[in-house]
């Protein structure tokens, strides 16, 4: 069925944000006076919103609802990260290459389609990394991972989006989605699983972060290059 709406994740899917990330954790470790961790393992902690992954790069796994963690370090730490990462988010992030063309491919075959961006990470860097990298005006929503009372791969913010892509299309006559029509495109288990737990079909990313967690999940479709979008979404031949 031909797909009435896109929910892309972002760090891993639309942008490599890797080493700002990577810096960002280490400058946090330095700051409390920690040994810095490998990029390859800090990488591997992404995906779960900043509190989680402060919380496994200062070496404790465990839920955030543990009763086993002093929160004034956990405070401070994220405090921090937050704060630096701010300003040193697009030091070298970058899109992934053929991103922006993708997107406009599939704007270009689909005019009225609608695309959002759901991510773990922070609304307010996210909104800003999506605006200053040039592909912000392709979305109508761009919610983070303090938009709500829960993160992916909790369906809530899938489901919000939904209704107010609903809305948007009932406002120009059209019917509500219904899920067969919702992608969910993302680079890590977690993304995969959000579209699962919303009914939706999944594109999963081998290009991302976490390739073999991508793999694991099963998504609908893999895909090993942003410019195989449009084809995977059935849009073009």
């Amino acid at each position: 069925m031909r797909p009435r709406l896109l929910i892309f994740d972002l760090d891993g899917t639309l942008i490599d944000s890797t080493t700002d990330l990577c810096n960002s954790v280490n400058a946090m470790l330095e700051h409390l006076g920690k040994p810095t961790l490998p990029s390859a393992v800090i990488a591997s902690y992404v995906g779960d919103g900043a509190a989680m992954l402060v919380r496994r790069a200062l070496g404790d796994p465990n839920d955030l609802d543990s009763p086993h963690h002093d929160e004034r370090v956990l405070q401070n730490a994220l405090n921090f990260f937050i704060h630096y990462y701010r300003q040193h988010k697009l030091d070298n992030t970058l899109l992934y290459p053929g991103v922006l063309d993708a997107l406009q491919t599939i704007r270009t075959a689909s005019p009225n389609i609608l695309m959002a961006v759901l991510t773990n990470k922070p609304f307010r860097p996210s909104r800003e990394i999506c605006h200053e990298l040039g592909i912000g005006d392709f979305f109508f929503q761009n919610y983070g991972g303090d938009s709500f009372d829960t993160k992916k791969p909790d369906p809530q913010g899938f489901q919000a989006i939904v209704a107010e892509a609903s809305i948007r299309l009932l406002a120009h006559d059209e019917p509500a989605l219904i899920p067969e029509e919702v992608v969910m495109i993302g680079d890590s288990d977690v993304d995969i699983l959000t579209g699962r737990n919303g009914g939706a079909r999944t594109i999963g990313c081998l290009f991302g972060i976490n390739p073999e967690a991508t793999q694991r999940a099963e998504p609908d479709t893999l895909v090993a290059q942003p410019s195989e979008w449009p084809t995977a979404l059935g849009l073009q031949s």
